[in-house]
Parts: structure tokens; sequence; C-alpha cells
């Protein structure tokens, strides 16, 4: 898939995520930027809804699987993702995550000689400002089509 047609597909693919608003700012193979605005994200008390946050360290994932394997061969699944809240957030949030190549090419040399292969994404989530509001820890899981 190319990279315009997977931001595409990432900001608007799932409702949920297409109703926050969530933006791809940038995606590359073994990188993504991605913007939670505060703008229709907001809870009772002033601050970004949790599930808003939640959403925007998901993401990532599944972004940086479209722009670094293939496809047809393999697709992702999330195992387990702890969100830790540090502080409020009162504006637009980011959040940057990447692999690189080595790493990558281990993935899908794993996932296709064992049907499936284990990876830990972390980032922080920031505001404009570089407060870091949040801090994830995603296990994600590359599988083989042919392992299924």
């Amino acid at each position: 898939m190319d990279l315009e047609h997977a931001k595409q597909a990432l900001e608007g693919g799932i409702k949920f995520v297409a109703n926050s608003g969530l933006r791809v700012e940038e995606l590359r193979r073994g990188y993504v930027r991605c913007l939670m605005p505060f703008e229709g994200n907001g809870n009772h008390i002033g601050t970004m809804y949790a599930g808003a946050l939640f959403t925007l360290a998901e993401i990532p994932g599944g972004a940086l699987f479209l722009s670094s394997f293939d496809a047809g061969k393999f697709f992702p699944i999330v195992k387990a993702l702890d969100l830790q809240f540090l502080k409020p957030a009162k504006s637009d949030v980011t959040v940057e995550i990447g692999l690189d190549d080595i790493h990558i090419a281990s993935l899908a040399a794993e996932a296709a000689a064992k049907g499936k292969a284990e990876f830990i994404l972390e980032g922080e989530l920031k505001t404009a400002d570089g407060t870091v509001v949040a801090v994830s820890r995603g296990v994600y899981q590359l599988r083989s089509f042919q392992g299924r």
C-alpha cells in the first residue's frame, strides 16, 4: 500500500478514529507521527478524554505495519497496550513511534519462519510544548497469513 493511501486508511478506515479527528502527520517506513486534536475530544473536566489518548497510543502500531511490512504476507495483532497517564492534556497531543530497518527485517524473517513475531512499541504522548502527558507500551504481533 502506498503511504498516502495508508494515511487515509488509518484516519478514516475505522469510524471511531475518523470521528476523533486523529491525523497521521508523517508516515514513512519505520516511522509514524500522529496527532490527536483537543477539539472534540475533551471530557467533563476540560482535559482530553482518556479514550482519545488511548486511540492515539494504539494507532501507530497499525501505521508502522502499513508502512513497513508486506500486507500480502502479514497482518498485525495488538496483544496488549498499557497507557500511563502523567499529566492532564489541555491541548492537541502527538506521539512518535519508530522501528529501524534491522528490526523490521528481523521481524519479517521471524514471522515468515515461525508464523509470528512479537515486538514492543513504546511512545511518549506530548503536547506542543513538549510536556509528556502519558507514556504507552504496546505489545504487538506480526503474523504470517501462511501460519494461520
